[in-house]
């Protein structure tokens, strides 16, 4: 009788430990994952996006396991979707004269 409460003294923290574990790093990273792969999957020709080093690009072709990006006028580079960081929407291409301050 003594070895099996000890054996469940012993078994029981580590249960709470995985459980947590679970619930505070590996669903949430799984969840992040999975929004990235949608967000991935829907881009599509004339998307704006941005690369994990930072290039702000137009896509202009959509192939199997990358993407070709017009990054400046005339300058086109081949861009694997695993390093696609973000998709621009229009709501982030906002228009300069939108500041804020008024026309004087």
């Amino acid at each position: 009788m003594q070895a099996q409460s000890g054996l469940m003294g012993m078994l029981l923290p580590l249960g709470v430990f995985v459980v947590i574990f679970y619930f505070l790093i590996i669903r949430p990273q799984k969840k992040r994952q999975r929004k990235l792969e949608e967000m991935i999957a829907s881009i599509r020709r004339g998307d704006q996006v941005v690369t994990a080093g930072g290039f702000i690009g137009v896509v202009t072709e959509v192939k199997d396991d990358s993407f070709i990006l017009e990054i400046a006028p005339g300058v086109k580079a081949k861009i694997l979707k695993a390093s696609i960081q973000m998709k621009k929407h229009d709501s982030d291409v906002a228009a300069p004269e939108e500041s804020g301050k008024p026309d004087a």
